[in-house]
Parts: structure tokens; sequence; C-alpha cells
């Protein structure tokens, strides 16, 4: 057993693992998250259609040959409105599914390490598995640097001040909700742009901190993209795209 073995501990069979893999790049995993990459009997991860899967991307260094895999696919991502029905009713399906199917694997008395990109407990499709199967079996969850960390620390742009409030927001609400978070906050983080980046960017200027914004897509990856918001001409941002905008409060 390596130093970073006995530091990660093992994997203990029947137990699901929501393993944080971070925002892109495998060097932010913490020691936990790679220990259970290579220890646990196996490895799932969430992947879009036609693509090997950002999670799984991440950690493929660390991947044990012969390793028994899981890769469940998601029916749509960002097609639709996550509000309307449709995509409620096909992505409940298919979480309960995908909750079934590692339920079996646990019953075999397996250990599984479900991957997570950032952490499993924030925007993350493993608290769906969580809400389903927590109650049945033991689950642990490993935390990840999230991706906004990860982003506002490559854009080398420190995000709260002093006494400075953050707000989360994701860029699928309403063009005007959006406009009157930002005007009540000092600090933004604003996920889920994508497709939703021109209407991010209007509320963004409507609020009066284009000057201040800054755009920054697949955050820690080899393709790592960051400029200012009000540079930022592109109709459809990337899905792995994010608005930050600094606080401004005390500095000492």
């Amino acid at each position: 057993m390596t130093d970073l073995d006995a530091l990660a501990g093992t994997a203990v069979g029947g137990t699901l693992y929501g393993v944080g893999v971070g925002p892109g790049d495998v060097r932010y995993l913490t020691l936990r998250a790679a220990g259970l990459v290579r220890a646990v009997d196996v490895l799932a991860y969430f992947a879009k259609k036609g693509r090997p899967g950002n999670a799984r991307r991440i950690v493929a260094p660390l991947i044990v040959e012969g390793r028994a895999e899981r890769r469940f696919e998601y029916p749509m991502t960002d097609e639709m409105p996550a509000e309307s029905a449709d995509y409620q009713l096909r992505m409940g399906a298919f979480y309960r599914a995908t909750a079934e199917a590692l339920a079996a694997l646990l019953r075999q008395g397996q250990s599984v390490g479900l991957l997570a990109e950032g952490d499993p407990f924030f925007y993350g499709s493993f608290m769906h598995m969580w809400r389903r199967l927590s109650a049945a079996f033991p689950v642990e969850v490993v935390p990840g640097v999230t991706g906004m960390s990860g982003c506002w620390t490559r854009a080398n742009l420190p995000i709260t001040w002093g006494n400075d409030t953050l707000a989360v927001l994701p860029g699928t609400l309403d063009e005007s909700q959006l406009v009157e978070r930002l005007r009540l906050t000092d600090a933004a983080v604003i996920m889920k742009v994508g497709r939703n980046l021109g209407k991010v960017r209007r509320a963004v200027e409507a609020a009066g901190l284009l000057s201040r914004a800054v755009y920054v897509e697949r955050g820690t990856m080899d393709d790592e993209r960051i400029l200012p918001l009000a540079q930022c001409c592109e109709p459809v941002g990337a899905y792995f795209a994010m608005v930050l905008i600094a606080g401004e409060g005390r500095r000492l």
C-alpha cells in the first residue's frame, strides 16, 4: 500500500460513494477522491449522449486497468427547459432507473464510486441518487473543489472581500429575475450559462455590472477560455461556462 492509499483509505463493499472530482483538472482531486477512484469495485458516471463523460475524463489518469465501469447516459441535458413537463418526466424516469441499477450493484456487496463534477452536493446529478438511496444503503459523500472556485482562481479574480455577499444564480432564471437578484448582491456567480449566454449578458448589463463581469469557459481544463463578458459576442456559450462578478468590499 502506498502512502497515498493509506491516507485516502479504502472502499467498503455495499457502499455508494459520491466522489467529487473537481472542476476539470485531475490534480485538484482530494486524496480521498483519488484513492476511491482506484479502490472501488465499480466506477460509475453520467455522460451526455455521444460524449465520453466529463467526470470520467477528469479521472482517466487514475483509473486502474480492468476497473469495472457503469456509464449512465442522460436522455437529454440542455435541449429543453428544465421546467418543462417533458423534461421532468424523462429525467425523473432516467434517475429512477439509474438508482435501481446502482441499488442492484450495492445489494451484491459491491462498492460503487459515482463521479460528480465539482462537488456532489452542488447542482449535481449525484444528489438525485443520494435522495433515492441514502435511506437504504451506506453513502459517503466526498467533497470536491467546485467549478466556480476553480474558475475564479483561474481568472485570478478574488470573488468576495470583507462583508461582501455572494449570490450563486442559475442562468436559466427569467431575465427580469436575474437583473433583480444581481442588483441586490455584491458579488455573483452565474452558472448554467450555455444557451442562456445572450440573456445573461443583457441582464448583467441592465444591472450595471458589465464592466466587472468575466466569462470563463471550461475553467481549469486544457481548452480553458477567459475574457471580459463585454468582449464575449457569441450568442451561445459553452456547456461548461459561467460568468463571474467579483465584489468590491473592504480591501485592507
